[in-house]
């Protein structure tokens, strides 16, 4: 029987990177950790990474909470 091959997490880098291009230099940061997000159990970014969730659950809640910002660079 084979394994169904996974797809490859995001990485954090990435999650970053897509933040500031989706967000903009100034204000990655200020949004990664002030911006709660209700689908991460109200936590930041920097929040919800420090409790363990993985980056691309973290990048799908971004870019449903914030769907118009983050449109160039979804799955």
């Amino acid at each position: 029987m084979l394994k169904q091959k996974q797809s490859p997490s995001l990485r954090i880098s990435d999650l970053r990177e897509r933040i500031i291009l989706s967000f903009g230099d100034a204000w990655a940061p200020s949004f990664s950790s002030d911006i709660a997000l209700s689908e991460l159990g109200s936590k930041s970014v920097n929040e919800a990474l420090a409790a363990g969730f993985e980056a691309d659950v973290i990048w799908k809640a971004v870019c449903k909470a914030h769907p118009i910002e983050t449109e160039k660079y979804r799955y």
